[in-house]
């Protein structure tokens, strides 16, 4: 699953770093639709989002909770720096190790 706010965050740094790939970018976020969850992010915070240092990205964890996620898998070092426990934060790499 994936939040609203993650689509746009992704559409930024690619649109960013890959200026003239936007359209293949636009075609996997399609397909992936199919696939894929979207959470909406709640309005109201959570106790204890404050943990986390940057404020876009506690909208991701609002609507991670709302879900009933159990991990959020990222290499954001807000979130994995943030002592979040629940739901759990881990690298992809930590993610597949503990398989």
């Amino acid at each position: 699953m994936i939040c609203e706010q993650s689509f746009d965050e992704l559409r930024r740094a690619f649109n960013r770093k890959f200026p003239g790939k936007i359209g293949a970018l636009e075609r996997f976020i399609a397909s992936a639709l199919s696939v894929i969850e979207v959470v909406s992010v709640p309005l109201t915070p959570y106790l204890g989002e404050d943990k986390i240092r940057d404020p876009d990205d506690r909208l991701i964890l609002r609507a991670t909770i709302k879900a009933g996620a159990d991990i959020i898998i990222t290499g954001d070092n807000d979130f994995l720096d943030s002592y979040v426990s629940n739901p759990k934060v881990m690298t992809a790499a930590q993610f597949v190790q503990t398989g």
